[in-house]
C-alpha cells in the first residue's frame, strides 16, 4: 500500500511505515476484540449511534483527501508515540476496572492512535489532526444528554399543547394530553438525532469555514435547531392523535422523524450556514512547508510497532488477572427477619432485573399499620462485562419492562430515590417509590458514579470486588413506609455485609 500525490516520497518508505501501523492496529484490535466486537455491535444495532457507522469511511475520507500534502511529508517512527500508545492502554484499563464500556472504548481508540503518531510521527500526525480528532466519533457517547433532553421536550411541548388549544398535563416525562397518555421516552428525547448533528456539524464546520467565530455559531445553531425541532416534531406526534388516533399518529412520528424530518433539518442547518461559508472544502487542508522540520528521538519503525503491540498487551494481561479475584459467598443467601415487620407475599409486579447477578432476592414485609414494602437485593462476587451493577438497561427499571421512570424523589433514609409508574393487569396504574443503595468493598454509596469508581479501585488494586445492590420499594406517596422499614432494618451496610457472610 503506498499513498502517490504532487510531491515525491522515498521509495518504499510509506509503504513500510503504513505496512506497521496496518499489522499493529490488527494485533491491537485483536487484543481488544471484546471491545472492538461491542462497538461494531452497538453502530449496527442502535438507533442513537446508528450515525458512528459513517465515522470510518468519513476519516478515511478525510485522510484520502489529504494525500496530495501527505506525500511530501516523510513518515518517521517515533519513540515518545509509546507514552500515548501506554497512556490509551491505561484509560482502557481504567474502563474496564470500573466496567464502563464508554472508558475502555475512548481507551482503545486513544491507543490506535498513539500508534498513528508512533509510527508515523509527529509531523504527519500534525498533518492529520483533523481526521483524527473526527475519529473520536466512532466512540458511542451522549447517553447521559437524555434525561434533560426529555425534560426540554417536555417544556417545549405543552405551551404548544396550550396554543393548539389540547388540555394537557405533565408529570414528569408523561403526559396526559386530550385522549391520551404520552411518554416522552429516551427514544423521543432527540438525543439520536442532536448526536448525529453534532458530528455532521463538525464535519462541515471544518471543511466550510475558516473563521474560529463562524464555526462557534454555526456549532451552536446546529445544536439549538435540533432540539427545537425535535420539540415540535413530539407536538405534531400528540396533535395527530389527538385528531386523529394513537395509531395513525405513531405511524405518522416513525416515517417522518426516520426518514424525512432528519435531512429537512440538515437542510436547513446547511441553508442558515450557506452564505457564510468562507472556505472551500477542496481547499489544501494544511501547509506541508510547515510540517518539514524532521523530529528528534526517533526509532527504527520495527522496533517501535514491536514495542507497542507489547505495551498494549500489557493492560489486558492486567485485566484478566484481577478479574478472576472473586469474593466468597455463603451456599444460602436469605433475607432476615425485621423487628416490628412480618414476611408476607409479595403482589407487586415490580421486579429489579440484574442479569449475570450471583443472587437476586426480592421479599415484602409489612407493618402493624399496614405499611407494605418490598426488599430486593442483588448480589454480585465480582463485577464483569454482562454482570455488573449500573450496566445498561437494567437495575429498578429494565430495558423492556412496563415500568416507567416518572420522578427523581432525591434522598429517602440515605438511599437514591426514584418514582415510577405502570398499568397492572387490572389496567389500574401503580406507583412505586424505590430507594436504592450499592455496597461496594467497604463503601455504601447511593450515587452510580461513585459505585464505578470504587469498583475501578478494587479491580487495579486486586481487592474484595463483593458487590451488593439494596432496594427498598413502597406503594407511591408513602415514602414514610421506606424510612420506618430502613430504621428497623438497621445500618444497610452491616445487612449487606451480614447476607453476603462478609460479617
Amino acid at each position: 500500500m503506498s499513498i502517490s500525490g504532487a510531491g515525491g516520497m522515498k521509495p518504499g518508505r510509506w509503504t513500510w511505515h503504513l505496512a506497521l501501523l496496518a499489522a499493529a492496529a490488527l494485533l491491537v484490535l485483536w487484543l481488544f476484540r471484546a471491545d472492538t466486537t461491542h462497538l461494531v455491535d452497538i453502530w449496527w444495532t442502535s438507533t442513537t449511534y446508528g450515525h458512528c457507522l459513517f465515522i470510518g469511511p468519513v476519516v478515511g475520507w478525510l485522510v484520502w483527501q489529504r494525500r496530495a500534502e501527505l506525500s511530501q511529508l516523510t513518515p518517521t517512527a517515533w519513540w515518545p508515540g509509546l507514552i500515548l500508545v501506554a497512556g490509551g492502554g491505561f484509560l482502557w484499563l481504567l474502563g474496564d476496572a470500573a466496567t464502563v464500556s464508554l472508558i475502555r472504548q475512548l481507551g482503545l481508540v486513544a491507543t490506535l492512535e498513539g500508534l498513528v503518531v508512533t509510527l508515523l510521527g509527529p509531523m504527519v500526525a500534525r498533518g492529520l489532526l483533523f481526521p483524527l480528532g473526527y475519529a473520536w466519533f466512532l466512540v458511542p457517547f451522549g447517553a447521559e444528554l437524555e434525561k434533560p433532553l426529555q425534560q426540554i421536550t417536555v417544556s417545549i411541548v405543552m405551551p404548544l399543547l396550550d396554543w393548539t388549544g389540547i388540555p394537557a398535563s405533565a408529570d414528569g416525562v408523561l403526559i396526559h394530553a386530550g385522549r391520551y397518555w404520552f411518554e416522552v421516552a429516551e427514544a423521543c428525547s432527540g438525543s439520536k438525532f442532536v448526536l448525529a448533528m453534532v458530528a455532521f456539524a463538525t464535519l462541515v464546520a471544518n471543511l466550510c469555514f475558516r473563521s474560529p467565530w463562524r464555526r462557534a455559531v454555526f456549532m451552536i445553531v446546529s445544536l439549538i435547531v435540533p432540539v427545537i425541532a425535535n420539540g415540535i416534531r413530539a407536538w405534531g406526534t400528540i396533535f395527530a392523535a389527538d385528531k386523529t388516533s394513537i395509531e395513525v399518529a405513531g405511524g405518522f412520528d416513525h416515517i417522518v422523524f426516520g426518514w424525512v424530518f432528519f435531512a429537512l433539518v440538515m437542510a436547513a442547518v446547511l441553508a442558515i450556514g450557506w452564505r457564510y461559508f468562507d472556505r472551500s472544502p477542496d481547499d489544501p487542508a494544511f501547509d506541508p512547508a510547515r510540517l518539514q522540520a524532521m523530529p528528534g528521538r526517533r526509532i527504527d519503525p520495527l522496533l517501535a510497532a514491536m514495542l507497542a503491540v507489547a505495551i498494549t498487551a500489557i493492560f489486558p494481561s492486567w485485566s484478566g488477572f484481577a478479574a478472576n479475584r472473586a469474593a466468597w459467598l455463603p451456599t444460602r443467601l436469605v433475607l432476615p427477619q425485621v423487628p416490628g415487620w412480618t414476611m408476607v407475599p409479595t403482589q407487586s409486579i415490580w421486579r429489579p432485573d440484574y442479569p449475570g447477578a450471583d443472587a437476586v432476592l426480592q421479599q415484602a414485609y409489612r407493618d402493624a399499620e399496614g405499611h407494605q414494602v418490598d426488599l430486593a437485593v442483588a448480589v454480585f462476587s465480582r463485577q464483569r462485562e454482562g454482570g455488573k451493577l449500573g450496566a445498561f438497561g437494567t437495575g429498578v427499571i429494565h430495558g423492556a419492562d412496563r415500568w416507567l421512570r416518572v420522578a427523581d424523589l432525591g434522598r429517602v433514609a440515605g438511599g437514591d430515590t426514584m418514582r415510577i409508574m405502570a398499568t397492572g393487569p387490572d389496567g389500574q396504574s401503580q406507583n412505586r417509590d424505590v430507594a436504592t443503595w450499592y455496597r461496594i468493598g467497604d463503601t455504601l454509596t447511593p450515587d452510580m458514579r461513585r459505585v464505578k469508581i470504587e469498583t475501578m479501585k478494587a479491580r487495579l488494586l486486586g481487592q474484595r470486588q463483593m458487590a451488593v445492590a439494596v432496594h427498598v420499594a413502597s406503594e407511591g406517596d408513602d415514602p414514610r413506609a421506606i424510612e420506618a422499614f430502613v430504621r428497623a432494618l438497621g445500618p444497610v451496610d452491616l445487612f449487606a455485609d451480614h447476607l453476603t457472610g462478609q460479617r
